[in-house]
């Protein structure tokens, strides 16, 4: 991976007057690199299949620069008030709250992949004479009522009203179909493949019955769900709480439920696609929360449920998931991108890609480009940010910077972070994830089977699921199981015999090295397996895969039993991490340590308040 650079490939700019208040005009500015970094008329990248998201080209040069790799920092070509490293979600939001402070600011945001939003990507799927809207990282707004106010607001700014999900998502649909959960047995655990249906809709025993697993695990599996047994006799509910907070679900099940090891196995897997650690890291209290409805067993009937986030409908979904939140912030810091004014009409207009870096726009958004260095001015007045685009290095001068990309990247791009700060940074180990859409000329398959979700106990794929029926504007979801959909399957690399944060270093390895030709095996072998009762052919039946691979995913979970307790929030790593230095301060949710919008939202928010003046 790593590219010996020699002087030739360097492109030498011209000098620049740089001023204090860097007020030179735009097309000053940005005119000159008009025609280097624009993007053809036919530019577009969610039409594309394949092997997607830390995509061919967007990775290699971050990993040369990791290995050792430099780039001399080149005479200034450009100088901005704002370099944004990072155009997904909180790299967007950086530019939209630095442009509220400061209207005339010219902005440049940088990404090193074919497309902005950062995980939270957008695909599309051309059947016959329809497209099909899928996301391909952020699924939704979760539970915009815990938003901060500040999210809430910019939310809203840029036209959202997520009171109207109630009316887009039809959240009966499934129910009206009766479609339920199956459970895909595995071999090596249980002796055959084997799909069960109605997880949660059937009486247990019965349930438990068709299953491949021994006598004493079925017994044990209708015990967990049907008994009204405490498990903690006489604790308190605070001790509960506090025990529960301390040992795995997997230990939990293990050592106080008491169930068979087939059981165990049966769950073991159940969280990958959301903690992404087998259930022997989860701690036992989070379960509490998907315990009603036929969720997981074992600690209904031991502490009582009090509230929690799926008291809120998990609904507020758009065809593209949280794609279109990017999609609404390139609108209001570039209006002639996206045409149109609601978010109802944005889900069906085209990005128009050459005008992200236009010219003589305020704002520009530049793809394709790896920063490799930021550094402060001898007179640390300014910010030189050095990128690659095309496989030549190119510096641009700003009067601030604003690191939205990955916390963990940083201590490469910034050589005067202190030790300590570096040290935190590097604490936050992204989570390695793969969202792959599946798209079938029709789901009559699923239907037929009464089925909506497929949960393998231990596969390559975690799961298949329908997509959420979400109608909006002039999109239609294809409620009838006689139309188009893009199904949803999730990989996440596991290990047996790896735990903590390791697992997912571990894990990034492994993605980066899985062929395309590997998810598709597995997708056309495990549909088959899942969908074999309505005569579902793979090798017929399959119009498109697009894999979104995610080596660097998640943001990192601290929740988890191996975290360590801290006396305070300045003592976190991720809060020591993402501390200003100087001109340049550090967004991402990363920094929030959370991965969802809210905290990316929240971090940008922070990081373009503790800009210097």
């Amino acid at each position: 991976m790593k590219k010996d650079i020699t002087r030739r490939d360097f492109l030498n700019g011209t000098r620049v007057a740089i001023g204090a208040s860097l007020v030179s005009p735009w097309a000053e500015a940005f005119g000159r690199d008009a025609g280097r970094f624009a993007l053809g008329p036919d530019y577009y990248p969610p039409a594309k299949t394949g092997l997607r998201g830390s995509h061919s080209g967007a990775w290699e040069t971050m990993h040369a620069r990791v290995a050792g790799s430099t780039w001399p920092v080149a005479e200034p070509e450009d100088e901005v008030d704002l370099v944004i490293v990072g155009a997904g979600i909180s790299g967007l939001s950086a530019a939209w709250f630095y442009r509220r402070l400061h209207p005339g600011a010219r902005v440049l945001v940088l990404d090193n992949h074919d497309d902005f939003g950062g995980h939270a990507k957008r695909n599309e799927f051309r059947v016959g004479d329809e497209t099909r809207i899928a996301y391909g990282g952020t699924e939704a707004i979760d539970t915009p009522s815990s938003y901060s106010g500040v999210a809430r607001e910019l939310l809203e700014a840029i036209s959202i009203d997520v009171q109207r999900f109630y009316d887009y998502y039809d959240q009966d649909l499934y129910d009206d179909l009766g479609l339920e959960y199956a459970i895909a047995y595995d071999s090596a655990t249980y002796g055959k493949r084997t799909l069960v249906r109605g997880y949660g809709a059937r009486p247990w025993k019965d349930f438990a019955a068709d299953t491949p697993m021994t006598d004493k695990a079925k017994a044990d599996l209708v015990r967990a769900f049907e008994e009204p047994t405490d498990y903690l006799p006489g604790e308190s509910r605070d001790e509960k709480i506090a025990l529960l907070s301390r040992i795995s679900y997997r230990s939990y099940l293990e050592d106080y439920v008491k169930v068979d090891r087939q059981v165990l196995e049966m769950y073991q897997r159940w969280g990958m696609s959301y903690w992404c650690v087998g259930m022997d890291e989860v701690p036992a209290i989070y379960i509490l929360e998907y315990t009603d409805g036929g969720g997981l067993p074992g600690l209904q009937h031991t502490v009582e449920r009090e509230g929690g986030r799926g008291d809120e409908p998990y609904i507020f979904h758009f065809p593209d998931g949280n794609a279109s939140v990017a999609r609404l912030l390139v609108r209001a810091l570039i209006p002639e991108a996206l045409p149109g004014e609601t978010m109802e009409d944005s889900v069906t207009a085209r990005v128009n890609y050459a005008a992200l870096d236009g010219h003589g726009g305020p704002v520009r958004i530049r793809l394709n480009s790896t920063v490799v260095n930021a550094a402060h001015t001898a007179d640390e007045q300014s910010v030189d940010v050095t990128y690659v685009h095309d496989g030549r290095p190119h510096t641009v001068r700003a009067r601030h910077c604003i690191m939205a990309c990955y916390n963990s990247a940083i201590p490469y791009l910034c050589p005067e972070l202190p030790a300590a700060q570096r040290e935190g940074l590097a604490y936050n180990v992204k989570v390695p994830i793969t969202y792959t859409k599946v798209m079938v000329p029709h789901w009559r398959w699923f239907a037929e089977l009464s089925m909506r979700y497929v949960f393998f106990t231990n596969d390559f794929f975690k799961q298949v699921e329908l997509d959420y029926p979400v109608s909006i504007g002039d999109y239609k979801f294809g409620a009838s199981p006689d139309q188009p959909m893009a199904l949803h399957m999730c990989y996440v690399p596991y290990f047996d015999d790896i735990q903590g944060p390791e697992q997912w270093r571990e894990g990034r390895r492994r993605l980066l090295e899985t062929p395309f030709s590997t998810f598709e095996h597995h997708v056309r072998d495990q549909l088959d397996q899942a969908l074999a009762g309505a005569g579902f052919d793979a090798e017929r039946d399959i119009a498109g895969i697009t894999v979104n691979r995610w080596a660097h995913g998640y943001s990192y979970s601290p929740a988890l039993l191996w975290e360590p307790e801290y006396a305070s929030d300045a003592e976190k790593p991720w809060i020591i991490g993402r501390q200003p230095l100087g001109r340049i301060s550090i967004a991402n949710s990363d920094a929030g340590a959370s991965a969802d919008t809210n905290t990316a939202i929240n971090e940008a928010h922070r990081a373009v308040g503790e800009l210097p003046g």
